[in-house]
């Protein structure tokens, strides 16, 4: 029989079981669905491309972005911790619409005596709480906080009415504002600032036992809020847990302070002999030739000796700051102050650190030597940092961030010791806020309604850079171990994701609307991105697609949509089911061993074949020769088959693989004796690469990646055929706990039985 007619013959067969199949279909039709395949394209989701915005993810030719430049004078009352400060606002109107009015964010309204963030979560009585966050919600005064706006006024000083609505005020323009054109306007204030270790507010005061504060300041000015090609006003009210969407411009700004603070900010100083001490300019300068070790600037001693009193004098700090969405400062007379250079591409950017004596010895020990390697981390994994310096200031239960510095936690006991988790607790928190640097002060995505387009790719860079500081500093690590990140792996999503369904949300949700921020926002995503560069697409394809996204966005703003886009166009891996699950569901992952059937080669139809080869009258003479499977413990099941190669146990089929194969060809062919039929469920609703591996009866394995398409066509099972030399006695799905799966109990055949109490117990007493 020649080649052609057997593979038209094969069709024939396969036609014929297609419609055998749809003769035993029943005889009622079930009603008609829409496409509820994960694999389903995402145009139902996304919007439409447009010349803002296009097809690969990348801006598109028209897109715009508007700018506000800021010239500021603030002044810190340390006495009566209250701030006081004007702006000049400079708002240049890049889009091709004109604006018949301006929205400013007024963030530190949300600290208003009234203010209905304080009413817009229930829950009733919790079982405990914070001490400072207790008295705080049930105990006295609320704290009277929020902006006192003096003025606002136009360039020539008349006057510009304006509306506050809560933590947003509306700026009416006596003419509208047309597209390429600016307007400047003025906005005096001033507020209380508030002490922010009572309910870790991001901005605020710590005052230790000496009377002493340290002050960490961030959302003290109205900011512009963005206008955009997506929303046009971006104006959704600050109810505390999304952050902040952003408009990008410089500063020129000078910040006036007790003479006895040291002070750093966003931006580069620019009267630094004025401010510094004769010895703090001569450490300064040896900090910029320093790149293996930071120098101190202020030393310990130097600071408790400042501590010892309270100036009445003044002293002006001066920044400017080119192309920031924001701004922010720090300034105590209680700071310790280090640096060191650190060489990011052809550049030397400053690590810096302050941090009150509360802080040593773990701060001088690792806080700059953690913002160093973060700058090097990320950048290695997205762009070269572009700022002058990145600061890590300690602040007690704070992590915060902002362009070019952050607030971190991390405080030893009073006598100086502290715990690994203290350690590993201060240097991820660094690591993390430093990080967002990148994302999203940089990669500027927006906050207020994407959570994890900034903590999720955040948290997940974090994870790299964590790994890679256990790495690159063995010391900091217990021996034989992984820096042990609190999220990243796979095995740590597992709890959340396999959680009461009516309390999570999925990925693709404001974070105000969430149960669960942590995970929601930072764990998952973060967790989805490194399953998807380590399992789903392979490092090279992600690092590229990844890195393609950090530069095409840079100073830019992203959508989600833009992310997804450009992480297919840049590797041509097609992932909208991941998207489609991971970010757009709450279902979870759960994959596992169904059932395994074992087959032998024979060349007698079997019983099943007789009867459909009857129905068509169909002989064996019609035939070519074929090779039947018998399923072992079937009626059609000869035990002679067991062991056997095919050509030993069918004479027929040996013969037609001698007429059909050259001796070349012959030679490469290893004949199974062993055929399988394995079945695998995905009771879980995310489809995965199905990870498997295989072991034999002389204890070899094989390992085995089917791609996720496996499931595209049944979502609930697929079966796959093993051919094999060897007899199959093992399979683990998942061995090494890649995909998150949250029941590994059906992930073993034959089925591994759950270590019983006794058991446990007898483990535990054996490990002592």
């Amino acid at each position: 029989m020649t080649k052609i007619k057997y593979c038209l013959m094969s069709a024939l067969l396969l036609l014929a079981a297609v419609a055998t199949a749809q003769e035993e279909a029943p005889k009622e039709k079930e009603p008609g669905h829409t496409n509820q395949s994960k694999f389903q394209q995402l145009y139902d989701l996304f919007s439409t491309p447009n010349t803002y915005r296009s097809a690969s993810g990348a801006p598109g030719p028209d897109y715009y972005q508007q700018q506000a430049n800021y010239v500021m004078d603030i002044e810190l009352d340390d006495k009566n911790h209250r701030i006081y400060g004007e702006e000049t606002i400079t708002y240049i109107n890049n889009s091709p619409d004109d604006l018949e009015f301006l929205w400013v964010q007024l963030d530190q309204n949300i600290r208003t005596k009234d203010s209905k963030a304080r009413l817009k979560n229930g829950g009733g009585v919790p079982m405990a709480e914070m001490a400072g966050s207790f008295a705080g919600k049930y105990m006295g005064e609320p704290f009277d906080g929020g902006f006192v706006i003096e003025h606002v006024k136009d360039g020539a000083g008349k006057p510009l009415p304006y509306t506050v609505n809560f933590t947003m005020m509306r700026i009416d323009l006596p003419q509208p504002l047309k597209s390429k054109e600016q307007v400047s306007f003025s906005i005096k204030w001033n507020f209380n600032i508030p002490d922010h270790t009572v309910d870790r507010a991001r901005s605020g005061y710590e005052e230790f036992a000496d009377g002493h504060r340290a002050y960490v300041i961030a959302q003290f000015f109205p900011r512009m809020a963005v206008y955009n090609d997506v929303e046009g006003w971006q104006n959704h009210q600050f109810w505390g847990n999304g952050e902040f969407a952003l408009v990008f411009g410089d500063y020129e700004v000078n910040i006036t302070v007790p003479a006895d603070h040291v002070l750093d900010a966003t931006g580069t100083l620019q009267n630094r002999k004025e401010v510094f001490s004769k010895d703090m300019m001569k450490r300064y300068e040896k900090a910029k030739k320093s790149y293996d070790k930071p120098v101190i600037i202020v030393t310990q001693e130097e600071a408790e000796e400042a501590s010892k009193g309270f100036s009445d004098a003044k002293k002006t700090w001066r920044f400017k700051a080119k192309n920031v969405r924001d701004y922010a400062f720090a300034t105590s007379r209680r700071f310790i102050w280090d640096m060191q250079a650190v060489k990011v591409g052809s550049k030397d950017v400053m690590a810096v650190s302050l941090y009150p004596p509360e802080g040593n010895p773990l701060w001088e020990e690792y806080s700059t030597k953690a913002v160093a390697h973060t700058l090097l981390s990320y950048s290695a994994h997205t762009f070269d940092y572009p700022y002058p310096k990145a600061i890590s200031v300690h602040a007690k239960n704070q992590g915060m961030e902002y362009p070019m510095i952050c607030w971190n936690y991390g405080r030893p006991n009073e006598d100086g010791t502290y715990s690994d988790r203290v350690k590993y607790g201060m240097i991820s928190v660094i690591i993390h806020e430093v990080g967002h640097n990148f994302f999203p002060m940089i990669v500027n995505s927006d906050e207020r309604q994407w959570g994890w387009m900034d903590e999720g790719l955040d948290t997940f860079m974090q994870y790299m850079a964590e790994q890679e500081f256990g790495e690159k500093f063995p010391d900091a690590i217990a021996p034989n171990e992984k820096y042990p990140s609190r999220r990243g792996d796979p095995a740590k999503i597992v709890p959340y994701m396999s959680g009461d369904q009516s309390t999570l949300s999925p990925i693709m949700s404001n974070p105000e609307n969430v149960y669960q921020l942590g995970p929601n926002a930072y764990g998952k995503p973060a967790t989805a991105l490194n399953i998807l560069r380590e399992t789903v697409m392979g490092r090279e394809l992600f690092d590229h697609a990844f890195k393609t996204y950090s530069k095409r966005w840079m100073f830019k703003h992203p959508t989600p949509e833009d992310f997804f886009r450009t992480m297919e166009d840049a590797s041509a891996v097609d992932l909208d089911w991941y998207w489609r699950s991971w970010f757009y569901t709450t279902d979870y992952v759960d994959i596992g061993v169904k059932g395994i059937k074992k087959y032998y080669v024979s060349d007698k139809p079997t019983k099943k074949m007789q009867e459909y080869m009857a129905a068509r009258n169909i002989t064996e003479a019609d035939l070519p020769p074929l090779v039947y499977l018998a399923e072992e413990g079937s009626e059609d099941f000869d035990p002679a088959l067991k062991g056997k190669a095919p050509s030993e146990s069918s004479k027929t089929l040996k013969e037609f693989m001698m007429d059909n194969m050259t001796e070349a060809e012959r030679a490469q062919v290893k004949e199974p004796k062993y055929f399988y039929e394995v079945t695998y469920d995905k009771p879980g609703g995310i489809p995965m690469p199905l990870i498997v591996e295989y072991t034999y009866a002389d204890g070899t394995t094989e390992n085995i990646t089917y791609p996720p398409e496996i499931w595209r066509k049944n979502d609930k099972e697929v079966s796959v055929v093993i051919s094999s030399q060897k007899e199959l006695t093992g399979i683990v799905v998942d061995p090494k706990a890649e995909t998150a799966d949250i029941d590994t109990t059906n992930n073993s055949w034959p089925k591994k039985e759950a270590p019983s109490e006794f058991d446990k117990i007898k483990e535990t007493i054996k490990g002592k």
